[in-house]
């Protein structure tokens, strides 16, 4: 896993970090993993600061959970009140999942009518995999060679990042992911497009009908690629001629993040059949669903039945409604375009003066900065991204990495990030690539 702690490596930690990490490893056992070479202590939040146990504060740059900020007020004044009041399952009439329902929808395309909620992006995406093999009556899928879409049984064998011991499903078909930096032709949309089309061609020669391609619209497992906009959309007609349909996996590009619109997809100027939320939603509160074309869902609601017993609950809406609330009066999408054109711009300035610094790119808040042994031959330089990340971590900024090459550094900070925090972030950088 990029960025992890190796355990058993517990030299130089402090005494009270290493006493947590040893009754950690006792009662949780072996398969979680925690970020750095270092473990973080974390025990606050607020705005764009996370504090750990001695007082230090670090400029979070990676966490997008916290969408409006670690803690905002109004989201904690929400959540309490509710609290207070009513918290139980969607069993029952209550205002507010209607109130948030028909909020949410007003934000997307008039054809994406039906909501339903979850309590998790995995969630989530497993219920829409299950929608789009009810409506279509296929079962292969089509994902990209690094995808991740969530953690449960079904949804893991579409998610090839969480590393070759997790079995691919035998209807799942993988296809490079659209990159424009190691793009092959002048066309990144019609590279993309062609290995969907072979996908298909090798269902068709195995029987397997296709249900749907899934793509997380800011690729950011297969190391943040963004651009140009509108390279989605052959790939997707050419998935729709077989009957099948467009799953746009927004859990970590949805909410604003990419600044220019609430969604990612919105820059392909496509309309999907299915778009599957996480994350962000409640700004940390465990709060997730699916947004839908209604004659995609009608056939699912007549074969089968569905209840999350607390995917939508009042506490959860009264959380999601307080942060879409705070994106819209903070005008959070305008900040995410500003900022992140600033960082983008900023981080171009400094390739200049590093070499080792291959390419610069991503959308609004969500940046990739591609670090490479040489721009000629564009050799992954893995090693180095994992020293700026923990060089960072000690300097008092958190980011981490991704790709394929586990060399591109992937920054997604709070959405109210601003540019004197963009310019700690590239300032801090700056200084661990010059020594």
């Amino acid at each position: 896993m990029v960025n992890s702690f190796v355990p058993g490596r517990t030299h130089g930690l402090d005494p009270t970090a290493r006493k947590i990490l040893e009754r950690r490893e006792a009662v949780l056992g072996p398969a979680y993993r925690l970020f750095y070479q270092d473990p973080l202590h974390i025990v606050r939040g607020h705005d764009v600061w996370l504090y750990d146990h001695d007082g230090k504060r670090y400029l979070d740059a990676y966490n997008n959970v916290a969408a409006v900020g670690h803690c905002h007020p109004k989201v904690v004044a929400a959540v309490c009140e509710q609290a207070a009041v009513l918290n139980t399952h969607t069993r029952y009439l209550h205002e507010k999942i209607v109130d948030y329902a028909e909020r949410l929808l007003g934000h997307f395309p008039d054809e994406l009518s039906n909501v339903m909620f979850t309590c998790t992006g995995s969630e989530s995406n497993d219920l829409a995999i299950r929608i789009a093999k009810a409506y279509t009556g296929g079962e292969g899928f089509i994902v990209t060679d690094l995808a991740y879409h969530g953690v449960t049984d079904a949804v893991s064998k579409l998610s090839p990042s969480l590393g070759p011991n997790v079995q691919r499903g035998p209807f799942v078909r993988t296809v490079g992911a659209p990159d424009l930096y190691r793009c092959k032709g002048p066309d990144v949309g019609a590279e993309f497009a062609s290995g969907v089309h072979s996908a298909l061609v090798d269902m068709r020669k195995h029987g397997i009908r296709v249900a749907a391609v899934v793509c997380d619209t800011i690729f950011s497992s297969d190391g943040v690629l963004s651009d140009p906009p509108g390279f989605l959309r052959e790939a997707v007609e050419l998935v729709r001629s077989e009957g099948g349909l467009f799953i746009a996996d927004e859990v970590q590009a949805g909410f604003g993040r990419t600044g220019e619109s609430m969604w990612g997809f919105a820059r392909h100027g496509l309309v999907p059949d299915i778009v599957t939320l996480g994350k962000p939603m409640g700004n940390g509160h465990p709060i997730a669903g699916i947004v839908a074309k209604p004659h995609v869902i009608d056939e699912f609601g007549r074969t089968a039945r569905y209840f999350s017993t607390f995917g939508g609950n009042p506490v959860a809406c009264a959380a999601a409604m307080a942060t879409l609330g705070v994106i819209e009066e903070e005008s959070l999408i305008e900040n995410a375009r500003d900022v992140g054109n600033y960082l983008k711009e900023r981080f171009e300035v400094l390739a200049a003066s590093h070499e080792q610094i291959g390419d610069v790119r991503g959308a609004g808040l969500f940046v990739g900065v591609e670090f490479v042994k040489d721009r000629l031959r564009k050799e992954p330089a893995p090693d180095l991204a994992t020293h700026v990340v923990n060089a960072a971590r000690r300097a008092g900024v958190l980011i981490s990495a991704t790709g394929p090459g586990a060399n591109v550094l992937k920054i997604r900070p709070p959405l109210v990030f601003k540019r004197d925090h963009a310019d700690i972030l590239v300032d801090t950088i700056d200084a661990i690539l010059s020594t």
